[in-house]
């Protein structure tokens, strides 16, 4: 028999508290025309996207995340202090060791909370809503943080037409903690490494130890491009409509409901014709709220899921206690998809 003590954590967690960061630089398209062969209609029709948020060099991951946290801290009414556990979502975070993480935590005020970085790409904030919720139920820590924050344009070829217009920088953040009732449903993830091609980054770092950079792509002017995510888009259309309206089911039925109960869809923004498709597909009733931030924000990763919560929430479009579906997917290939009653 064992001789642990049981732990002794909340029956259920919940979202408390939700904040975002949007950098200050505005991008349109025209701006993405002047390296890339397309237009704005064709950049419109393709992705829905119309503008997107790109960081200045103040505006870091640690930075965006800050802000975010700080938002998020104060709409769930707690201190910084209270916060046991600190867990990032990024794959733009260029410093192998330590984890962003840790700054974060520190400049925040927490005492001392747990601080650890995740990398699942646009499914990110789905993993690490998922591990808060664990931590909370068994009792390592009553309120977790969750953020993912990205700087996708420091990975972005700004010569690959296929590419070029889609990614944004950003953070979104979530404070989750305790419940007496469910406001955080089973989550359904998992992953399809045999897709891995379809969406990675171009080189890997190692790539640039001095010596070994004799044939790395070049830009147009000669120059070794610098590492940028490239993806196979039609491959990972297919596969987000046809495959994540599967997991978006499952996460609902796992939920215990059905598209009725539902007031609010938001996933992961990168393509509004993707999730145009998904929402076709779940047949999703005409009363239920989806978010559609990606024409605005484009295509933020892992800080895609918590702006878009937070700009619903802030414009009235979706309101505190809404039933709301999420589900992130993207590089890995990786996907999480839950149920989650709204702050």
């Amino acid at each position: 028999m064992s001789k642990i003590k049981p732990s002794k954590g909340a029956p259920y967690a919940r979202i408390l508290g939700v904040g975002g960061y949007r950098p200050t630089r505005v991008v349109s398209n025209e701006v993405i025309l002047e390296t890339i062969d397309s237009s704005d209609e064709w950049i419109r029709s393709r992705s829905g996207i119309e503008t997107r948020h790109w960081a200045s060099p103040e505006e870091t991951v640690a930075a965006m995340s800050i802000e975010a946290a700080g938002k998020a801290i104060a709409d769930a009414g707690i201190g910084a202090e209270q916060i046991g556990a600190v867990v990032v979502s990024t794959v733009s975070h260029f410093s192998q060791t330590p984890a962003v993480a840790t700054e974060i935590a520190d400049k925040l005020g927490t005492d001392k909370a747990a601080a650890f970085d995740i990398s699942a790409g646009c499914a990110g904030f789905g993993y690490g809503l998922t591990l808060a919720k664990g931590m909370i139920v068994e009792g390592s820590a009553e309120y977790v943080l969750v953020i993912g924050v990205e700087r996708l344009s420091d990975l972005t070829d700004l010569e690959d037409r296929a590419t070029a217009f889609l990614f944004g920088d950003g953070a979104g953040a979530v404070v989750v903690g305790p419940s007496q009732e469910p406001a955080i449903g089973p989550t359904v993830w998992g992953s399809e490494g045999d897709k891995s091609e379809t969406i990675k980054q171009t080189v890997p770092w190692d790539r640039f130890r001095i010596g070994d950079v004799s044939d790395l792509p070049l830009d147009s002017e000669g120059n070794v491009k610098f590492p940028a995510i490239t993806q196979e888009g039609q491959a990972v259309f297919r596969w987000a409509v046809f495959e994540m309206a599967k997991v978006a089911q499952q996460a609902l039925d796992a939920a215990g409901i059905s598209p009725d109960d539902l007031d609010v869809f938001i996933p992961h923004q990168a393509n509004v014709r993707i999730i145009d498709s998904m929402v076709k597909t779940l047949k999703l009733p005409e009363h239920v709220t989806v978010a559609r931030d990606i024409r605005t924000t484009g295509n933020t990763s892992a800080a895609s899921i918590p702006l878009a919560m937070e700009r619903l929430l802030a414009t009235g479009e979706a309101k505190s206690g809404d039933t709301a579906l999420v589900i992130g997917f993207g590089a890995g290939l990786v996907y999480a998809a839950t149920v989650v009653t709204l702050p």
